[in-house]
């Protein structure tokens, strides 16, 4: 464990060391040239990352295995994200300023956090996104992975992100990474305050979860993205053909933090409830409901929290929860305190209840007539995401880009003659 805790600490070292060289011309370069190289590598790279799902076909279940496998159109997207993220503008560094009544000139400034660390399971995608999303916004990064992508996600940092620096003149220790499948490395990742201040967590609840509290003991802050689960709330003056379509759209996959997890239906809208669950059988996903849902349809009984995170149930990910509310304010309150506060959504046709909804809904992403799918910083901003923050405290929230990832600095410039 010395050997690894060693290799941790020189990536993390060496990043850090790095910030300093980067620039917004050097590192708009160095991504145009990443989004190249992944056209260039594609077949390392599909090479590399079917053997990852070879050898995770007895260890993960069918959602963990969509999220690890990289198809060719899978890894065309990388290329385009990449180059889209080195087109997209820098970050302005100067947010407000005022000139005081004594001559001070106060700046408020946006500075790098410095070397960031990212901690995601199966997801190798995540890599390029996370990585891109901090060398935009002019910092570091250290990943680690999971055994299970540790193959992909070594040929897109050693092959892709790390030669693309190098060839804009940058420090390829820019983009460092943890070389073990071992778990010790993300206790690792989380316990150097010096030069990791910051790191990023994506991955199961209860793994993030224990994650942040080792970080907090060091005096690392976290961005965690464990929990999801779409809300959708079929309103009494709901559409019944677009409630269905919305069913529909938010189950197109499955093991997505922000698929339909929890559907409720307004008393006053039972009768939609058989063509809604048609809707979601037609993309396979049985449904489960609360005892009061179950007087109004034919539904195994849920055995289960209310706001269970199917997504994240390896057993059974084909499934939704469904239950029956006695009008919007109730609906919005088991959002608010029965869900992880992701995202919900409201169906209806009357602007002014979908106006309380969105008041009174108080996680990171609220929406009407659309689902909760497009709780993703790239389909909202067109800027890959890191993740999404789902804290309930001042800060980043929702879907964290690039524009997110800095430090708050005050500037103050005087001329001498200023005094308290």
């Amino acid at each position: 464990m010395e050997a690894l805790r060693d290799q941790v600490e020189r990536e993390a070292t060496a990043a850090h060391a790095a910030v300093e060289r980067l620039t917004d011309a050097a590192v708009a370069h160095a991504l145009e040239r990443a989004a190249a190289l992944v056209g260039e590598q594609r077949e390392t790279i599909a090479a590399a990352n079917a053997a990852d799902v070879e050898a995770a076909q007895d260890k993960l279940d069918a959602g963990a295995l969509d999220r690890l496998r990289l198809d060719s159109a899978r890894i065309e997207a990388l290329g385009t994200q990449l180059a889209e993220l080195a087109e997209l503008p820098a970050l302005d560094r100067e947010a407000e300023s005022w000139e005081l009544d004594n001559g001070l000139r106060v700046s408020v400034r946006r500075i790098p956090i410095g070397a960031v660390g990212a901690n995601f399971e199966a997801r190798p995608n995540v890599a390029v996104d996370v990585a891109g999303q901090l060398l935009k916004s002019l910092n570091a990064a250290v990943l680690r992975t999971g055994g299970a992508a540790l193959r992909t996600v070594t040929v897109l940092v050693d092959e892709v992100l790390r030669p693309a620096l190098a060839e804009a003149g940058l420090p390829p220790a820019a983009v460092g990474l943890v070389r073990s499948p071992d778990r010790e490395g993300a206790r690792v990742l989380v316990s150097l305050p010096r030069v990791l201040p910051l790191v990023i967590l994506r991955g199961s609840g209860e793994t993030t979860a224990a994650l942040a509290t080792e970080a907090a003991t060091h005096g690392v802050r976290t961005l965690a993205h464990a929990e999801g689960g779409g809300v959708l709330y079929v309103d009494a003056r709901a559409d019944a053909g677009m409630a269905e379509l919305l069913v529909d759209a938010s189950l197109d996959r499955l093991g997505v933090c922000n698929r339909l997890n929890l559907l409720l239906v307004d008393r006053a809208a039972t009768s939609l409830l058989p063509g809604l669950l048609a809707a979601a059988a037609a993309r396979g996903v049985r449904a489960v409901g609360t005892e009061r849902a179950r007087r109004h349809a034919e539904l195994a009984p849920l055995e289960v929290r209310l706001g269970h995170e199917w997504a994240n149930d390896a057993a059974r990910i084909d499934t939704i929860t469904v239950d029956v509310v006695d009008g919007l304010a109730e609906a919005a309150t088991i959002a608010n305190d029965e869900t992880s506060g992701l995202a919900a959504t409201i169906v209806t046709e009357d602007a002014a209840a979908a106006e309380q909804f969105l008041r009174s809904y108080r996680g990171t992403t609220a929406f009407w007539n659309a689902p909760t799918r497009f709780t993703d910083g790239f389909a909202l901003t067109g800027t890959p995401e890191t993740g999404i923050n789902v804290d309930r405290v001042p800060g980043p929230r929702g879907p964290v880009t690039y524009r997110d990832l800095w430090l708050r600095q005050v500037r103050v410039v005087g001329d001498g003659s200023q005094h308290r």
